[in-house]
């Protein structure tokens, strides 16, 4: 009896990857991505909660604390990217997203945003981070985990350090290493 139940394991799992082969040889044809490059990106993040101008807005907040930004906070963004530390700077692109407070004990947050580029060469690429940031500490490293535009397949790490806090407002020097394609 065990060697029918094997071969009509080995005939189903054929069937269904039969379909799969063929589809990764088509995709792999399609997709040109050339020599791999390393890109390094400099720029401050403005983000602004309080003010007649707001750029992060709490959307959820937990109702056990009193204290509006803690632990179960989530905020929503629209940052702006300058060259410079200055608000006055020159603009050269925004970060849009989603972040959550997630620490019990420390200032942490989870943050799934977009970085995206609306001037120089790089305008129309974006590249993505999904990352734990311990907020608290005054440098810190971010995973980059994708890409668009002429960061495609994005990867790498961004190191922040906070240059301006008065809390919930910051600016955050980003100084970012993409590998892409």
């Amino acid at each position: 009896m065990r060697p029918d139940i094997s071969l009509a394991a080995v005939l189903v799992i054929i069937v269904f990857l039969m379909p799969l082969e063929g589809y990764v040889v088509r995709g792999g044809d399609a997709l040109k991505l050339g020599k791999e490059k390393v890109t390094h990106l400099h720029f401050f993040l403005h983000d602004s909660v309080t003010g007649k101008n707001p750029t992060a807005v709490q959307v959820a907040s937990p109702n056990v604390t009193s204290f509006p930004f803690s632990f179960g906070s989530v905020l929503v963004i629209d940052d702006v990217l300058t060259e410079g530390v200055e608000r006055s700077s020159r603009l050269v692109g925004n970060v849009q997203g989603i972040y959550a407070f997630t620490g019990l004990d420390k200032y942490s947050l989870i943050m799934a945003v977009d970085f995206a580029f609306t001037t120089g060469k790089y305008n129309g690429s974006s590249f993505s981070v999904m990352s734990r940031n311990p907020i608290s500490e005054p440098r810190r490293e971010l995973a980059v985990v994708g890409g668009r535009g002429k960061f495609q397949l994005a990867r790498g790490f961004a190191h922040l350090t906070t240059r301006f806090l008065q809390f919930p407002d910051a600016i955050i020097e980003y100084n970012v290493t993409l590998f892409h394609y």
